[in-house]
C-alpha cells in the first residue's frame, strides 16, 4: 500500500489496499485535532457563509448535515502480516463542503504542499464512500446521476454516498469527550462498513442479504475541489436482470436516472463522464484484479 499518483490528472490515489481489507483490519482515531482549519483571510472565509446562504435561498431543502472529515490514511503490516490501515478522522459539515470545496475560489483555499494533510488543512474535504459492486453474472453496477444532483450531475458513478456521524449518534467532539475514545473509535470504523451497505440498499434497492461484507480497497481524492472518497468492493448474489427490477423501487432512486450493468472493458470506456474520485476508484479496483490474479 503506498501513496500513488494516479496516469490521470483527475485524481490521485490516497491509499491503496489491492489485496482488500475487512474490517478488523481496519482502525480509526476520531479527533478535533483532524478538524479543518479556518483559513487566515477574513473574507475568503466569510464566503463560506456567503455561498451557503446563497444556496438555501435557491433550495430550501438543503440540510447541513455532519460529515466525517478525511484527514490522512495510512497503513502497513501488523503482527500477523495482515494489512492494518489506520484512518485519521475529523468533523465537518455540509455547509462547510459548500463553502470551501464547491467555492468557486476553491484553489485558494489550499496550501501549497506535497504533504495531502497539509495542502486540503483548510478545506472541510467530507469522506465520501462508493461501492464496486459485481453481480452473480460478473457484472459491475453503474448509475448514471440524475441531473437534479448538486455535483456532477448525468455523470456516471457507482453507488455510494457517506458514512454519517448522526448514524452512530456523533454531533459534535463534546459528544465523544463523555465517553471512552477507543469506543467512539470502534463506532466510527464501524460506520464505515455500515454506511456502504446502507447506500448501496437505499440507491439501488437490492436486499441487504444479496450482499457480501465490503471489502475496504483504498481512498481515492478527485484533483478538482479535493474530494476524498473511500471504495469498497461487494459481490452481489442477484444477476443484472435482478438488480435492474428491483432499481426501479429503490428508495434513492431519484437521484440517478440509469442503472447499468457493465463488462470491465465497458466500465473502462465510462470513466472520461465518472467524477475523478470515481476514475479512482475503478482504478482501485482494477489494482484488486490485478492482484487476484497473483494469487
Amino acid at each position: 500500500m503506498a501513496d500513488a499518483e494516479a496516469k490521470l490528472s483527475d485524481y490521485r490515489l490516497l491509499l491503496c489496499c489491492p489485496s482488500g481489507v475487512s474490517p478488523s483490519q481496519v482502525s480509526v482515531e476520531f479527533s478535533e485535532r483532524y478538524d479543518r482549519i479556518p483559513h487566515p483571510e477574513i473574507s475568503l472565509e466569510n464566503s463560506i457563509s456567503e455561498i451557503w446562504d446563497g444556496r438555501v435561498q435557491q433550495n430550501a431543502s438543503l440540510f447541513n448535515g455532519k460529515k466525517f472529515r478525511g484527514h490522512i490514511m495510512h497503513g502497513g503490516a501488523g503482527s500477523d502480516e495482515k494489512s492494518q490501515i489506520c484512518l485519521n478522522l475529523g468533523l465537518t459539515d455540509y455547509r462547510t463542503f459548500v463553502g470551501t470545496n464547491l467555492n468557486p475560489l476553491w484553489e485558494r483555499f489550499l496550501v501549497s504542499s506535497e504533504d495531502d494533510p497539509v495542502r486540503c488543512q483548510h478545506t472541510s474535504s467530507p469522506l465520501g464512500n462508493g461501492a464496486i459492486i459485481e453481480t452473480s453474472d460478473k457484472r459491475i453496477v453503474v448509475l448514471q446521476r440524475s441531473n437534479n444532483v448538486g455535483e456532477f450531475p448525468g455523470h456516471f458513478v457507482f453507488p455510494g454516498g457517506h458514512p454519517e456521524p448522526q448514524e452512530i449518534g456523533i454531533v459534535s467532539h463534546q459528544f465523544d469527550k463523555d465517553m471512552d475514545p477507543e469506543f467512539i473509535n470502534r463506532k466510527v470504523s464501524q460506520e464505515m462498513f455500515d454506511s456502504i451497505i446502507r447506500e448501496v440498499v437505499e440507491e439501488i434497492g437490492v436486499p441487504e442479504a444479496s450482499l457480501s461484507d465490503p471489502v475496504f480497497i483504498g481512498v481515492s481524492r478527485r484533483v478538482l475541489n479535493v474530494r476524498p472518497a473511500a471504495f469498497f468492493f461487494i459481490k452481489c448474489n442477484l444477476d443484472s436482470k435482478e438488480i435492474q427490477q428491483l432499481y426501479s423501487t429503490a428508495q434513492d432512486g431519484y437521484e440517478s436516472t440509469h442503472l447499468y450493468t457493465v463488462s470491465r472493458n465497458d466500465l473502462k470506456d465510462m470513466t472520461s463522464k465518472m467524477p475523478g474520485c470515481h476514475q479512482g476508484g475503478l482504478a482501485l479496483y482494477m489494482l484488486m484484479v490485478e492482484a487476484l490474479k497473483d494469487v
